[in-house]
């Protein structure tokens, strides 16, 4: 049933994208609009949005509110971008909700199907506070049909997607900028002119998050990575602003509980990191942090990625003369090839076979796309 479910959902197109969002707004109005009956924290942004989001979700599940997480992309299962209190969509309603919502009698897109599932799932059960990841963009992106929120939220910007976005941040921030509603805060860590101006323009506070957050905040977090320090500093203003009430107690027990599988998540039996960073800035992110975590340990890295990524960018940052590199050209429909990617790599490279590579005597690192780190169903087995 799920399988079926997932079948129909990918004969949408992964790829298709047709931005605006007359198609799902008139799917929603079918359904009763659950959107409306929602509360929601949205958030945009390059890099660091899913880090944003699960931390606030943590905090606030242990506040005591019923939450619902929508993220994506996955990376093993689809369940996992709808969660109530932290726990999946189970497969079972998953199907059911992808045949309710395919027989509407509207053509949607694979996100925007996705989205109304997780308006109407989180409706039906009452959720008290949504925290709302866009896909693509923010303007035209499919959650954005939300009328008000609490507050958005816009984390780093740079340029990825650049087809759709644009060209420069300024033109990127501009489509972050439209999940900006009327008399709704906006807190960002970046003083774009594109944000302020649309927060002038919705009559919306405008909020310059520092980097800087309580040294207990930060130890706490259970998310490794010096770039979390923006993202939790983005996390804990919005807590503060909106939520008086929770206590620094609550919400360093929230963020000690905050779970975002390969973000340079750290395996030490394996001595393996799992990082699904998938964009220049993202693989900077990560080559700072091996520089600051692990300055001293040889590395052997797994690298695969999509071919409308730079990927010639990616690996001249992450990759040095001395590293042991194997190139994956995984199973997916837009994944760069080994022989591609050969051709790019700056240092001397091998072609990726199995896990059986990856002992321990040297740190491993697999990075580049999420949809390659999902295909590594071993993977899966090693998170707790």
């Amino acid at each position: 049933m799920y399988k079926d479910a997932v079948k129909l959902l990918t004969s949408k197109g992964k790829f298709y994208v047709n931005l605006g969002l007359d198609r799902i707004s008139s799917a929603l109005e079918k359904f009763g609009n659950p959107q409306d009956k929602l509360k929601y924290i949205h958030v945009a942004g390059t890099n660091g949005k899913g880090s944003v989001c699960t931390m606030l979700e943590s905090v606030l599940r242990e506040a005591g509110y019923k939450t619902g997480l929508y993220t994506s992309p996955h990376i093993w299962e689809y369940t996992e971008r709808i969660k109530i209190n932290g726990a999946e969509i189970s497969q079972d309603e998953f199907a059911e909700y992808i045949n309710e919502i395919c027989g509407c009698g509207i053509h949607l897109t694979e996100f925007e199907i996705l989205t109304v599932m997780m308006f109407l799932y989180f409706a039906r059960n009452n959720v008290d506070i949504v925290i709302l990841e866009t896909g693509l963009g923010g303007r035209f992106d499919a959650t954005n049909v939300i009328k008000n929120n609490l507050c958005s939220i816009i984390t780093h910007i740079d340029l990825d997607h650049t087809e759709r976005l644009g060209k420069t941040k300024d033109e990127i921030a501009f489509e972050k900028a439209g999940i900006i509603k009327k008399g709704c805060p906006v807190i960002t860590s970046e003083g774009y002119e594109a944000i302020k101006d649309k927060a002038d323009e919705m009559d919306s506070m405008f909020i310059l998050s520092v980097p800087y957050v309580k040294p207990e905040f930060l130890e706490a977090l259970a998310l490794r990575g010096l770039h979390q320090r923006d993202n939790l500093a983005l996390a804990v203003n919005a807590i503060n602003y909106l939520f008086k009430d929770i206590s620094d107690e609550t919400i360093i027990k929230g963020l000690k509980k905050v779970k975002n599988p390969c973000r340079f998540q750290y395996f030490p039996l394996q001595n393996l990191i799992a990082d699904a960073s998938h964009n220049p800035n993202g693989v900077q992110a990560l080559r700072d942090n091996l520089d600051f975590y692990f300055p001293d340990e040889k590395r052997r890295f797994v690298f695969g990625c999509l071919k409308n990524k730079d990927f010639s960018k990616m690996m001249n940052i992450l990759f040095k003369d001395d590293d042991e590199v194997y190139l994956n050209g995984f199973d997916y429909p837009n994944a760069c090839s080994y022989d591609i990617l050969l051709k790019s790599c700056p240092v001397k490279a091998e072609v990726y076979t199995d896990e059986s590579i990856l002992t321990p005597d040297k740190l491993n690192i697999i990075c580049g796309s999420f949809y390659m780190i999902g295909g590594m169903k071993w993977l899966k087995s090693l998170q707790v």
